[in-house]
């Protein structure tokens, strides 16, 4: 990562804007306006090859006229100008380079040639690039705003602790002019475009250090390197800093199956999913989750200590909703501690002492009642944050500054530590009032209770965070693995439980090896053509002696014959047949973006049907694979469901890790797929097993 060369970017004192002009509301003209009207104190010099005066600067018909080295070249010249401008830029010396013209890799293979090409040069000279088809950069603190933003007409974003870092240059505005209408304020903002150098992972490892920043915002449509962007986000969490991500493309329409079941199931979104959570970030659902997620961590200026939250309410039904919003997002309510339950009852003897403290309209009746209730449930209680709601007095700001500012700043002052959220109809000036004491004000409970439950599973996250391993040498490249015994003896060589298992090439080789195994067997059909057996006939269970045997096979020749006549059957697999156990499903994805991806779920004929499986990052360890496996809901069966026997977890754990170090060794996997696995009380079986390599290359 390169990332404090950003700084180059983002702190330049002095502009030259490529493509200037006289009109204020054309594009290069919106760029010099918004950089003169934005308060930035650098120079700015203004290009265009008419070389006159320019919205009352003096203009320069080239970047190589200007008397000084600008710091930043800003390039919003037409597409077809675009790479003369950059190699200017680049004979001048200029330390950063913004291109905001479109019309490059994003429309056609010619125009990608040119944005190699125009990357290429810039690190060649040691500058950085951001774009091209980009909405450029805001630097807020210095109010260096490196945009054509037409958001820009109506908000002035104001200096704060949040950053932003999006791909798409029209959501980031969309969303910082939103924040900004609430009244939250930025460190930082980039819009990365076609991320021809610039991506949006570098820009979130520069945040990490930037001093400025408490929040991370970002927006993703797709990452190039996704490794690059796990070390990103655990450097974000191990800085401290919460990053909440929006990533579009969560349906299955954007994302092509596998042949495999894994394949299928371990989608690339999902394995976006599963690196977010492993690395400490939180994907949220929504603009507005987005938002209330950095307003209140932004405002509080930290994560909660727990995830328990007391409620103090004037309406038992919105406390019930609040309840409600807990069990979704994953807070306690824990119920209130005995000593405050006592305290409450002095004070208020009219209330239900409970939680959620539902103090009834009787409250104004108690001289600063609300706020003192609130420090008995922050005195006697664990809970890491407390929630009033306070119906519509945010609306009176006279009766709100009397009757609640002076005493909730003392309740701020005596429980640093510990968060208060206001919910409240209010206005502005209400909500600034409360903000500057570390108390965010919402106007709805369910989102703030959902915000907050988002707030504390990051913190949850960060305290077991995915950690980052040299990747293991190649092992031999994998032989042919492309039928089920192939595939099952390649599984064997790495460690994993694979029964006795015989290939018969005719009905006598099958009673042979059916005696050698004992009854009673099962026999599958061996053919490359085939992934997927059973639903060609290609599979009989429970052959009890060597007359079945015979009319198994014949059964198979036939049935694969009638639905798979240009097959070419190897063999046929004679098996033990095991019973009992309970069927998972094991496998692994290599994730074009993340590498191997390890899977594990219901499996078995349940495993399309319920789609109940957990994803992990390989290679696991033995904690992060009991974690992994601890989300499968099926996984009460494996404890010991209703009075069964438990089965054999550590083992199934010992095949999850043997797993993803085969797959780790192995980059030329695409997918494997061992289902099922069926776990005894004592040990494992593979019984399934499909593995897909990449097509060999062909010159």
């Amino acid at each position: 990562m390169t990332s404090p060369t950003l700084c180059a970017l983002f702190e330049a004192k002095s502009v030259a804007v490529v493509g200037a002009s006289s009109d204020p509301d054309r594009i290069g003209g919106r760029v010099l306006r918004f950089l003169r009207e934005s308060g930035f104190e650098g120079e700015l010099f203004p290009i265009n090859r008419s070389g006159s005066e320019i919205q009352g600067l003096p203009a320069y018909s080239s970047i190589l006229d200007v008397p000084a080295v600008p710091d930043q070249a800003i390039i919003v010249v037409p597409t077809g100008g675009v790479e003369a401008a950059v190699c200017e830029a680049i004979q001048k010396g200029v330390r950063s380079v913004v291109v905001l013209t479109a019309g490059f890799a994003e429309v056609n293979v010619e125009g990608r040639a040119v944005q190699d090409r125009m990357a290429a040069m810039c690190r060649a000279a040691g500058i950085r690039m951001i774009g091209p088809n980009s909405l450029g950069l805001l630097n807020v603190e210095t109010r260096l705003f490196s945009t054509f933003s037409v958001v820009l007409y109506g908000i002035n974003p104001k200096a704060g602790n949040i950053a932003l870092a999006t791909q798409s240059g029209a959501f980031g505005s969309a969303l910082y002019g939103a924040a900004t209408l609430r009244g939250m304020g930025f460190s930082k903002i980039i819009a990365t475009g076609n991320e021809a150098d610039v991506d949006v992972a570098e820009a979130i490892d520069y945040l990490a250090d930037d001093p400025g920043t408490r929040v991370i915002m970002a927006a993703l449509e797709s990452a190039k390197d996704g490794q690059k962007l796990r070390r990103a986000l655990l450097k974000a969490a191990n800085a401290q800093k919460p990053v909440i991500i929006m990533k579009v493309g969560r349906s299955e329409l954007g994302a092509a199956a596998a042949a495999t079941h894994t394949g299928s199931l371990a989608g690339n979104d999902a394995a976006y999913d599963t690196v977010f959570a492993e690395c400490g970030a939180y994907r949220a659902r929504s603009q507005e989750e987005l938002l209330d997620i950095a307003y209140l961590v932004s405002t509080t200026g930290h994560l909660p200590v727990n995830n328990e939250l007391g409620v103090l309410t004037s309406s038992g039904g919105i406390g019930v909703m609040i309840a409600d919003a807990c069990g979704d997002s994953g807070l306690a309510m824990p119920a209130l501690p005995e000593a405050a339950r006592t305290a409450m009852l002095d004070l208020l003897p009219f209330a239900v002492a409970a939680n959620p403290l539902d103090v009834t309209a009787q409250i104004t009746s108690v001289k600063n009642g609300t706020v003192r209730a609130l420090d008995i449930m922050l005195s006697r209680s664990s809970y890491g944050t407390t929630l009033a709601y306070l119906a519509s007095a945010g609306l009176t700001p006279a009766s709100f500054k009397n009757n609640y500012a002076q005493p909730f700043k003392e309740l701020k002052a005596r429980h640093p530590a510990r968060d208060v959220i206001v919910v409240t109809l209010s206005v502005p000036e209400v909500d600034r009032e409360l903000e500057k004491i570390g108390i965010p004000v919402f106007n709805d409970a369910t989102r703030a209770t959902l915000a907050l439950g988002a707030a504390a599973t990051i913190r949850a996250r960060w305290a077991d965070l995915y950690e980052i391993r040299d990747t293991p040498s190649r092992a031999r490249e994998l032989g042919d693995v492309s039928t089920e015994a192939l595939a099952k003896q390649a599984l064997a060589d790495a460690g994993l439980p694979v029964p006795q298992e015989i290939l018969a090439i005719d009905a006598d080789a099958a009673v042979v090896a059916a005696d050698t195994i004992g009854y009673p067997v099962v026999l599958k059909v061996v053919s490359r053509q085939i992934l997927h057996k059973t639903e060609l006939g290609g599979v009989v269970l429970d052959v009890k002696c060597a007359d079945a045997v015979r009319a198994a096979h014949q059964q198979i020749l036939d049935r694969v014959n009638a639905h798979a006549p240009h097959a070419q059957i190897d063999g046929i697999l004679v098996c033990p047949m095991i019973v009992g156990g309970t069927e998972m499903i094991l496998g692994v994805s290599n994730d074009a973006t993340f590498g191997p991806m390890l899977l594990v779920g219901a499996g078995g004929i349940n495993t399309e049907l319920y789609k109940d499986v957990s994803l992990a990052s390989a290679p696991l360890t033995q904690t992060r694979a009991r974690q992994t496996l601890d989300k499968v809901k099926a996984t009460a069966l494996l404890k010991g469901w209703r009075g069964s026997t438990p089965r054999d977890t550590d083992a199934l754990v010992k095949a999850m890790i043997k797993l993803s170090g085969f797959a780790m060794c192995h980059p030329e996997i695409v997918s494997v797929d061992v289902n099922p696995l069926v776990v005894h009380e004592s040990g494992v079986a593979v019984l399934d097993a499909v593995i897909i390599k990449q097509p060999a290359a062909s010159f």
